[in-house]
C-alpha cells in the first residue's frame, strides 16, 4: 500500500453513497426480479465505497490501528447486512447462527482457497505464514465452537438456543477472544 494516494478520493466513491440513499427511501423491500438486481448493485457499490473510506482512514493512522478500522469497518457491515436482513422478513431464529456459519465458510474455504489459487497462477508457489494461521484458527475454533455447536448440546433453553445469562457469558468470552486475536 506504500505510495497509495490518501489525499485524493475518487469521484465514484464520493458519488456511490447518494444511490444508496435515494435507494433505501424510495425502494424498500422487493421482490426477485430486476429491480432487485440493481438494488443489489447499489449495495455492492456502496460497500465498496464504506471499505474505500476505511482504507483511506486506516492508511492515515498507519499500524497497528488501521487494520483495527479495516476489522471495525467490516464487521459493521456485515452485522448491518444480517440485520437488515433479520428485520426484513418473518422471525427466523436460526438466521443468525446460519449468517455466521456461512461467514466461516467463506473464510475458511472461499477466501483461502481464492487466495491460494491466485497465489498459484501469479507467483507458481504460493507463501504462507504459518503465524498468522496458527492465530486466526486459534481464535476462530473456538468462536465457531461456543456459537454453533455448543448450544446444540445444551438444555437450559429449548432447541438449540442459550439462556440470556449463557449468551451473556459465551458473548463476553468472543468479544475476548476477538480482542485477544487483534492484539496477538
Amino acid at each position: 500500500m506504500a505510495g497509495s494516494p490518501i489525499d485524493r478520493i475518487p469521484l465514484y466513491v464520493t458519488m456511490l453513497p447518494v444511490p444508496g440513499v435515494v435507494a433505501w427511501l424510495a425502494v424498500g423491500k422487493v421482490g426477485p426480479g430486476f429491480l432487485a438486481l440493481v438494488l443489489v448493485a447499489v449495495l455492492l457499490g456502496n460497500v465498496i465505497a464504506a471499505v474505500h473510506h476505511a482504507e483511506i482512514v486506516a492508511l492515515r493512522v498507519g499500524e497497528p490501528y488501521g487494520t483495527l478500522v479495516l476489522a471495525l469497518a467490516v464487521t459493521v457491515i456485515e452485522v448491518g447486512l444480517i440485520i437488515s436482513i433479520m428485520l426484513s422478513g418473518e422471525p427466523n431464529l436460526s438466521l443468525l447462527r446460519d449468517s455466521v456459519h456461512a461467514v466461516v465458510m467463506l473464510v475458511l474455504h472461499g477466501f483461502a482457497g481464492v487466495c491460494i489459487v491466485v497465489g498459484a497462477f501469479r507467483d507458481r508457489e504460493s507463501e504462507f505464514q504459518v503465524e498468522g494461521a496458527k492465530a486466526f484458527l486459534a481464535v476462530l475454533i473456538p468462536m465457531a465452537t461456543l456459537v454453533m455447536v455448543l448450544p446444540n448440546y445444551l438444555v437450559s433453553a429449548p432447541g438449540p438456543y442459550y439462556s440470556p445469562l449463557q449468551l451473556a457469558f459465551v458473548s463476553a468470552v468472543c468479544l475476548g477472544l476477538y480482542i485477544a486475536f487483534l492484539f496477538i
